[in-house]
């Protein structure tokens, strides 16, 4: 497939998922889409696709190349909260927001776009620490109780294995 029709292929998917019922309700229901994967190797445009796409479509982009980020920046830092579970109060573990879904939020704000695009790079490169948490958020698009807000589409992307030594 060439740029332009991956290109094309990523448009068609944001829009099927952006798509609303009479009712606002999404015609392929957030539970069942699926992240966009995007191959090539380095430096062919995959991020500029992107951007391309976003503007094409008026919508918002975030943007992180997942080679630099750890387990706590993907989910967050704990910290401790005092909770009550019958009559026993106990000191528990909870989790911030994960870094990568606040700046969802940040974009939403500074755009005030509702709707955009997460495209997350270089995706086949996460740490082994990360890739139990990213398998999940691949799937549900949550990092820990966090979630992608409603009208975003996750693309991903990565360099084929020759390129990853």
């Amino acid at each position: 497939m060439n740029i332009k029709e991956a290109k094309q292929q990523i448009k068609n998917a944001i829009i099927a998922y952006s798509t609303k019922d009479e009712f606002g309700n999404a015609m392929i229901p957030v539970s069942k889409q699926r992240p966009v994967f995007l191959v090539g190797a380095p430096g062919i445009g995959k991020t500029a696709i992107m951007e391309q796409i976003a503007q094409e479509l008026d919508i918002a982009l975030v943007s992180y190349s997942m080679t630099h980020h750890t387990r706590q920046s993907a989910l967050g830092l704990p910290f401790i909260v005092d909770k009550k579970y019958g009559d026993e109060n106990y000191r528990v573990s909870e989790y911030t927001m994960s870094e990568i879904i606040a700046s969802i939020y940040d974009a939403m704000e500074s755009t005030h776009k509702d709707s955009g695009i997460l495209f997350l790079d270089e995706i086949n490169c996460i740490s082994e620490t990360l890739a139990p948490s990213m398998l999940q958020f691949l799937q549900y698009k949550t990092f820990g109780r966090h979630q992608v807000p409603e009208g975003w589409i996750v693309v991903t992307a990565g360099n084929p294995p020759e390129y990853n030594n």
